[in-house]
């Protein structure tokens, strides 16, 4: 999760975060040689008293100047569609979860097995246990398998809501009526915070998301302890 006065991205814990880093890093690049080089040519600009007429109205500096952005755009944009497109792939699922906003909780239902739903509540800090993060804890934590497809359906049953896990790259939202779906494989174990991204009232800040991703064989021995 993040720490305080954390600057960079949380970690990655899936293949499509890790992507999204990566694409984070290479179009922050492109940006900084962009003002980089605009930067030293104001500099010049302001430091020089010499004009180059000859540079004031040449047809292959606007060429240049043309082109230049427009192939600088089509390498931003090829990473880009790529990324949006492994996002978007659909496989088949190990493991479907079906996921509902409320004012203001979450609903979790494991609709492979019977009778396997919950509520999940945040914490109230007078509850908490030492260690425990305040207004990202809740009652319930959301218990998953790594390193399998897992399938979300996620929707709401009042208000729009948005189910975030930045750790993962997943941001899906919850619209009434309406049945969105997402998937997620992560590439590690361990405690991943979320909450929802949509302003959805007066308690929307108090709507944490908590995934406990476990190997496969914990996963099951939750299971049988939860049916």
């Amino acid at each position: 999760m993040a720490y305080p006065a954390q600057l960079g991205l949380q970690d990655a814990a899936s293949p499509i975060m890790e992507e999204l880093a990566y694409f984070h890093d290479h179009t922050l690049m492109i940006v900084f040689l962009i003002s980089s080089m605009v930067l030293y040519m104001i500099s010049l600009m302001l430091t020089t008293e010499l004009t180059h007429t000859s540079t004031m109205d040449a047809q292959e500096v606007e060429t240049v100047w043309t082109i230049l952005p427009a192939v600088i755009l089509i390498f931003i944009a090829l990473p880009s569609l790529r990324i949006l497109y492994m996002m978007d792939e659909i496989t088949t699922p190990s493991l479907t979860l079906k996921t509902m906003g409320h004012q203001w909780y979450w609903s979790y239902e494991y609709t492979d097995y019977e009778s396997l739903c919950f509520d999940s509540y945040m914490t109230p800090p007078l509850e908490l246990d030492p260690g425990e993060l305040r207004l990202l804890e809740v009652d319930n934590r959301v218990v998953l398998p790594t390193e399998m497809s897992i399938r979300m359906l996620v929707s709401s049953e009042d208000v729009l809501h948005s189910w975030t896990v930045p750790a993962l790259g997943v941001k899906t939202d919850a619209i009434p009526g309406r049945l969105n779906q997402a998937t997620l494989m992560t590439s590690r174990p361990g405690i991943y915070y979320g909450q929802c991204s949509e302003i959805c009232g007066a308690n929307h800040s108090f709507m944490p998301i908590v995934l406990e991703l476990v190997p496969l064989k914990h996963f099951e021995e939750w299971l049988l302890s939860m049916l």
